[in-house]
């Protein structure tokens, strides 16, 4: 609640969940700095398709800057601030994230403990402020947006951001709705407890609590506990009094902030490299977000393609090799002025980057999908072939078709024969592969991509030994998937987009999956098989009625149903094993019959035999080329 006679706060809206358009600009968030060197230490317009790309507009809000050379020459006030205090400062505007803040991290449970904290009393930690000018604009903060006014002393949070978003959401009407803020306090135990819909009443949400006005009104509705009106108060009085030291740090230099977020964050959770890329590479900007430039890139796509996440490290290292094949070089100095020089993109700023990297990576994942039957992330055998994409889309329209067909021969020759195809690791794999790329040339890139996979190593994946976790067994996912799987109840074509739905964020294709033969039934030595599974996503019949429904065929589709059978690899032999309950000959029928498929499926992409060349000029016979006839019967006769 608000003490009576203060200003109350600015209308509060929750951040809607739907998908950012790519011509909206990013408004992206960083995380952290110095802490980049204990990192580095460790690990020494539309297309003719009518396709939305990203747009430069997304990084705008990014920055440089990496000079660490400053110091604080004021000493830090201290304060104390009461938790509504606090909470209405945020709710306000008042108090800011800046940019080089890592994403937020808690979850439910790290909110719940925290408020249990405060009941029991216990101090909650320091808080580091920056006092500074801050701008007008629409805040994010958790699950709330803010219409902010400008301030002359904002309080920018530099340690301490995931206590004071989480106060702010979970003590609010509109960011409790968020499953990560959605606490209430049982006033019989005082216990801390998930928020539910059907909860009795002496179980109160935390915004009805922090507000004196809602709190009275919940006991007026509910007067069969009003018992619990001095325990309400008690806990209510707690909350609002609760104190939160803080240390409030008067400079203009960020460098320094910077520098004091990364000693704090080196004794805490330690970043991960793309977090630490994002905020070495960053500046405060008026309209914060929840997540970092890295992620930002990662959810437009996941939004807008209905590809999955793909995970931040990837990212990163896509947004490095489409400026330099070395993926694996420091990142800290990655925008100094000599790097700037020797950088594919001379002179490039961070914004530029960024929001160039997005688009050669979009236009990867585009290819994925419409060329190479790799339809999710979660489907992809290998990360690097994504980064070596990138790069390659970066330095190269692919407008010509051979060129495209080249690509896609690379990609699942390299899928096939896997990451031994360099000595050591899936990253030394990635950056040979990227060296091979030429940014004037487009035909030796390719010839030396598909040089570069020896046809020895080809290997046809056994689906006698399926995990949906391994490369290989994702091959042959994608196998399936280009069937053209149909619906057991309709008929029609599974479509990408019900994929992308049943897999959401999943670095598998387990979720998309439905085992319809028991394990263990299966010819005898063999632990699992794909023969044991369809690719069914969201489907919402249970798996005991699907293996019903397999068994007796579905009526409402009887002419199609062959078809259907036959689009999820199941014989007639295979099929009246399956009515017979015979399982172990379903599995070895469809078995070889799913080999057969991936095994066609492997040799039509890796085309071996044929020419690698890009231009087949040489191979065409030029229509005024004088040719000798004689003897030759042009009817046939």
């Amino acid at each position: 609640m608000r003490r009576q006679g203060a200003t109350p706060p600015r209308k509060l809206h929750r951040t809607s969940a739907s998908p950012v358009s790519p011509e909206e600009p990013l408004n992206i968030q960083r995380t952290t700095r110095e802490e980049c060197r204990s990192t580095d230490r460790r690990t020494p317009g539309k297309d003719v398709q009518g396709c939305r790309w990203p747009t430069v507009e997304w990084a705008l809000n990014i920055g440089e800057g990496n000079d660490m050379s400053a110091s604080l020459h004021t000493a830090p006030k201290a304060e104390v601030f009461e938790v509504e205090d606090l909470v209405r400062k945020v709710w306000e505007g008042q108090v800011r994230i800046p940019d080089f803040q890592r994403p937020l991290r808690w979850g439910r449970e790290d909110a719940r403990r925290l408020f249990e904290s405060i009941l029991r009393g216990y101090p909650i930690g320091n808080l580091l402020l920056w006092a500074k000018p801050a701008p007008s604009g629409l805040v994010r903060l958790g699950a709330l947006s803010i219409d902010a006014p400008a301030y002359e002393r904002a309080l920018w949070v530099v340690d301490g951001q995931q206590r004071v978003t989480t106060l702010a959401n979970a003590l609010s009407h509109d960011g409790a709705h968020d499953d990560r803020f959605g606490l209430s306090v049982d006033l019989e135990t005082q216990d801390v407890v998930r928020s539910q819909s059907a909860a009795a009443a002496s179980v109160i949400p935390l915004p009805v609590l922090f507000d004196l006005q809602t709190l009275l009104r919940w006991f007026r509705d509910h007067p069969e506990v009003g018992a619990y009106f001095d325990v309400a108060t008690g806990v209510a009085k707690r909350i609002r009094q609760a104190q939160v030291s803080a240390s409030v740090v008067d400079t203009q230099d960020e460098r320094v902030l910077r520098d004091i977020f990364d000693r704090i964050n080196n004794y805490g959770k330690r970043l991960t490299r793309a977090e630490v890329f994002s905020a070495l590479h960053s500046s405060t900007s008026a309209d914060s977000s929840a997540s970092g430039p890295i992620e930002a890139i990662a959810q437009q796509i996941a939004d807008g393609d209905d590809f999955g996440l793909i995970d931040s490290d990837t990212v990163l290292r896509a947004v490095l090799a489409r400026r330099g094949p070395d993926i694996t070089r420091e990142i800290r100095l990655e925008f100094d002025d000599q790097r700037r020089v020797s950088s594919d993109f001379p002179g490039e700023s961070v914004q530029t980057a960024y929001a160039e990297a997005a688009i050669a990576l979009t236009h990867a994942v585009h290819f994925l999908q419409r060329d190479c039957d790799v339809p999710h992330f979660a489907l992809l055998p290998y990360r690097h072939l994504l980064i070596v994409l990138t790069r390659v889309f970066a330095h190269h329209a692919l407008e010509n078709p051979r060129e495209r067909q080249l690509l896609r021969r690379w990609l699942w020759r390299a899928a096939s024969a896997g990451p031994g195809v360099v000595p050591g690791s899936t990253t030394g794999t990635a950056r040979a592969f990227c060296t091979k790329v030429d940014p004037a040339d487009i035909g030796t890139t390719l010839t030396a991509l598909l040089e570069a996979v020896p046809q020895v190593m080809l290997r046809i994946p056994d689906v006698s030994k399926f995990r949906t976790n391994h490369a290989q067994s994702k091959i042959v996912t994608c196998a399936m998937w280009e069937k053209g799987p149909r619906s057991l109840t309709d008929g029609h074509t599974i479509e990408r987009r019900e994929l992308a739905e049943s897999l959401g964020d999943s670095q598998t294709p387990r979720e998309a999956l439905t085992a319809v033969v028991p394990r263990g039934t299966s010819a005898e030595g063999e632990t699992d098989t794909a023969a044991r599974w369809l690719m069914l996503p969201g489907v919402e019949l249970r798996p005991r009625e699907i293996v019903e429904l397999l068994a007796v065929g579905s009526s409402s589709i009887e002419t199609v149903w062959p078809d259907v059978l036959k689009s999820h690899v199941i014989s007639p032999t295979a099929a009246y094993a399956f009515t017979a309950k015979n399982w172990a000959d379903f599995t070895e029928e469809r078995q070889q019959e799913i080999q057969t498929v991936v095994k066609e499926f492997l040799e039509s992409r890796w085309e071996l035999g044929f020419e690698n060349s890009v231009s087949l000029d040489s191979f065409l016979i030029d229509d005024d080329e004088d040719l000798d006839l004689d003897g030759f019967d042009v009817a046939g006769q």
